[in-house]
């Protein structure tokens, strides 16, 4: 691999409208996960540990917010004179008259310049709202074995998940990919991709050229882009066998979190040899009372605790009040539970305050699906039933 010249390129521009009024304020990429860390420390710290020291983030929504945690790429290490970490914002000129992409295959077109000049022979496309630990360097290979155009990185459909969220793939035993269906109503198979690609740069580029020609326009790279790959029959995948999951929704960005907290799971958090990396902000130690009961929990930094926690992840700077009760449920950082306040099941959303009359508030919208997960927010509690996908 050392012959070949890898340039990583992060997709971090989507709105996230699937995490309804958590992502009003804040781009996705930066949404907090597991007390501690943002959705893409994942991306960024996988890189570093694979050794890919290139590594451009498209941006394009609530940029600032992402640029504040991307630190200009210190926390990995990408901070350099020559290469390392570089933002790719959204930009006008002659050509290009609209700033804003129109799905994630349009966003790499609209810096294609930018890459021909850089001129790659692998670029390595990724997303950044996903979890997991993986070694790119594994499909790279897989990659230059196969002399692919194209290599999809593949999973098993996670569970309690759908298939039908993601792109369907079929294979034949030599992993080639025979038939790729984008978010299909009725999908065939249960093996998906994990929108980790490697992708023959000069190939990548020629045909989203010829798409542009022939299209006009260019969206998602499910609609057009893959599905011209695969038919053309270079197309393989690397089958990835641990833990991963796309957190896009509310429902997987709560689960995802709750399984940090599965004592008979190993989640790959505790390996030392591949630690995630974040920007932090410096916070004294998390205080626990001698009246509070904490079970089963995740506590960052500067958090203050004097009522109780059960199974729940406590983001750093919160408060829970003595007398407060919280189960089951994600806490933002800042967020502040009030005395005599009880939840179950519940995200509270950054510099929250729940006080009585909006615990009331949400306790009687339980009442109606008791299944459900509420977010509580800074003027609205919203079902995640209620956002569409």
């Amino acid at each position: 691999m050392n012959t070949y010249k890898v340039l990583a390129l992060i997709l971090a521009g989507g709105k996230g409208g699937r995490l309804g009024i958590l992502t009003d304020t804040k781009a996705k990429p930066v949404m907090p996960f597991g007390g501690a860390y943002r959705l893409i420390d994942f991306a960024l710290s996988n890189c570093v540990h694979s050794g890919i020291s290139d590594v451009w983030v498209i941006e394009q929504y609530q940029l600032h917010s992402l640029n504040e945690h991307l630190s200009n790429g210190r926390p990995w290490d990408l901070d350099r004179t020559y290469g390392g970490l570089q933002v790719l914002p959204p930009f006008e000129n002659e050509s290009k008259k609209d700033g804003f992409a129109h799905g994630n295959a349009d966003a790499i077109y609209r810096h294609l310049d930018f890459i021909e000049s850089f001129a790659p022979d692998i670029l390595l496309v990724l997303s950044a709202d996903h979890v997991y630990k993986m070694d790119f360097r594994e499909a790279i290979q897989t990659h230059l074995q196969k002399k692919a155009t194209i290599t999809m990185v593949t999973t098993q459909v996670p569970t309690g998940e759908s298939a039908s969220r993601f792109g369907v793939i079929k294979t034949n035993k030599d992993g080639r990919v025979t038939q790729f269906d984008y978010k299909p109503e009725k999908p065939e198979s249960d093996l998906i991709t994990t929108e980790i690609f490697v992708y023959d740069a000069k190939i990548l580029l020629d045909t989203l050229k010829n798409l542009k020609r022939e299209k006009q326009e260019i969206k998602d790279y499910g609609h057009e882009l893959l599905p011209r790959l695969v038919k053309e029959g270079r197309a393989f995948e690397h089958r990835h066998a641990g833990y991963w999951r796309d957190v896009g929704t509310i429902e997987s960005y709560y689960g995802s979190q709750m399984d940090l907290l599965d004592e008979k799971t190993k989640i790959f958090f505790a390996d030392e040899h591949w630690q995630v990396f974040t920007h932090s902000e410096q916070r004294i130690p998390a205080f626990v009372s001698g009246g509070a009961k904490v079970t089963n929990c995740l506590i960052a930094g500067g958090s203050k605790i004097y009522g109780a926690v059960e199974r729940s992840i406590l983001s750093s700077g919160v408060t829970i009040e003595k007398g407060a009760k919280v189960v089951d449920s994600i806490i933002l950082p800042n967020a502040s539970v009030e005395r005599g306040v009880n939840l179950n099941r519940v995200i509270i959303d950054s510099d929250v305050t729940v006080t009585k009359d909006r615990a009331k508030k949400l306790a009687a919208m339980q009442k109606t699906n008791n299944n459900g997960i509420f977010i509580v927010g800074k003027r609205k509690i919203q079902d995640s039933e209620e956002i569409e996908d």
